[in-house]
């Protein structure tokens, strides 16, 4: 991995300006991904000839004298559970590879491609999304471009290793109990889980209706900010998105964190982590001169209350899948889909129930805060196919449980921007989970640029 590759709005400046073309970034990409994608596992399908059309595209626009896009030739890459038109979308599994293929992109990919930016493939995740490793059983691993013999983190792990390998400047993931941060935070990148609804889920193969959100990963703050402004935005295709009350974003403030009131979540949030993982959260509050903690009440109850709801709804939209081909499922996702399939209603009633008391108890903490910091995760990356690890003194599994201080947040759609803390030579990432009430992106990437501009971060 390369620490000094180009931004992505770098890579489109140069080409606003005639210093290179969309077409050659195109090749050089694919170049890189041919190198490396044997290594780190991110790529299931390379699209070198849709790309190749498109950068010709941006260079005829460029040659004709049009205005380029905000991201003209700046390549990406996508989770293969978004549609892409031509390609079966295969959401990690074997299953769906009998499905035809889709015949229209994903809103997001509709809108990146809107922007001027050149589609390269779809990536590794775990099956059906339903796993915190990065591992899949079908494709293989994604490997952590910083250490090849341990896990990206999960379900996003392929378009986390596409962005911190050096394939590409961008990818997209989806987010429902921790897939974006997750792998963020042990890729050692920036990575956004927006307020629920506030990006189109439209053409993303779904897992928990009522908590999926889909976000960007990126190297930098700055071009974190520049897609999430192209992807925003309500989108007919997806109700929950229509119906959405969207808002400007406000992400450039020069302000930094003047007038914002930060906080650290305290109890549940710092328990059990690794004591270096710790010490770094801690030097970066008091950097911020954060001097205040909060407490979430309950934050163990909304985890597991997420689980149930996970387990319930997962197991009820595979229900028929796990009829007539359960032997095609990764052994462990589908142990886990048949458990939430025979949940008891009560159970999910009173998890929703206990969802509505945990929304109203945090928003009475946004009121005295605007902006929390928690870890991402309680350790950096596992080594690929470490089941366990120590967490407060007991052996808990990986693939549950690196979401834990992930679940309780997505549980009732809080924005949360995962920012990579600064370590020490030769150290594995670790990210910090920037948390602000929903809707309330503007605030949290106003910290995130605070932290950048202190030199607290990993870029």
């Amino acid at each position: 991995m390369d620490g000094r590759e180009p931004t992505a709005l770098d890579i489109a400046d140069r080409i606003r300006r005639g210093e290179t073309t969309a077409v050659a970034v195109t090749e050089d990409a694919l170049t890189r991904i041919a190198a490396r994608n044997g290594r780190l596992g991110a790529y299931t399908d390379v699209l070198a000839d849709r790309a190749r059309v498109r950068a010709f595209g941006v260079d005829l626009m460029r040659s004709e004298g049009q205005a380029l896009p905000a991201l003209a030739g700046v390549p990406f890459a996508v989770k293969n559970l978004f549609d892409i038109a031509g390609v079966v979308t295969r959401a990690g599994s074997t299953i769906n590879r009998s499905n035809p293929p889709a015949v229209r992109d994903a809103t997001v990919i509709e809108r990146l491609e809107a922007a001027g930016a050149i589609l390269t493939g779809a990536c590794t995740m775990d099956e059906y999304a339903y796993g915190f490793t990065g591992e899949n059983v079908h494709e293989g691993p994604s490997r952590n471009p910083h250490d090849v013999t341990r896990m990206t983190g999960g379900s996003s792990g392929g378009p986390a290793a596409a962005v911190a390998g050096g394939l590409v400047p961008l990818a997209i993931g989806s987010d429902t109990n921790g897939s974006i941060r997750v792998p963020a935070s042990l890729c050692g990148l920036y990575g956004l889980k927006p307020t629920y609804g506030r990006i189109s889920r439209a053409g993303a193969f779904p897992f928990v209706a009522s908590l999926d959100t889909v976000g960007p990963f990126a190297r930098s703050l700055d071009d974190l900010v520049a897609v999430y402004e192209q992807l925003q935005g309500p989108d007919p295709r997806d109700p929950v998105s229509r119906a959405a009350p969207h808002r400007s974003s406000g992400v450039h403030s020069e302000a930094g964190t003047d007038g914002l009131r930060v906080a650290l979540a305290g109890d549940y949030f710092l328990k059990g982590a690794d004591p270096a993982a710790l010490s770094a959260l801690h030097v970066a509050a008091l950097e911020l001169a954060v001097t205040r903690e909060v407490v979430l009440p309950e934050a163990h109850r909304a985890r597991a209350a997420a689980f149930v709801i996970t387990a319930a709804e997962g197991g009820a939209l595979h229900r028929e899948r796990l009829r007539s081909r359960a032997a095609d499922f990764d052994p462990d996702t589908r142990d886990r889909l048949i458990a939430g399939a025979m949940l008891p209603a009560a159970w999910a009633i009173q998890a929703q129930r206990f969802r509505r008391w945990f929304h109203r108890e945090v928003m009475a903490v946004f009121e005295t805060v605007d902006v929390i910091l928690a870890l991402a995760t309680p350790i950096t990356a596992p080594t690929l196919g470490q089941k366990t690890f120590m967490f407060e003194g007991a052996e808990m599994p990986v693939r549950a449980h690196l979401g834990i201080y992930t679940q309780p947040l997505s549980f009732i759609g809080l924005p949360v921007v995962t920012v990579p803390l600064k370590r020490a030579a030769g150290e594995m990432p670790i990210g910090v989970q920037v948390i602000a009430a929903p809707w309330n992106e503007a605030a949290a990437l106003r910290v995130a640029r605070d932290m950048d501009r202190r030199g607290l971060t990993a870029t």
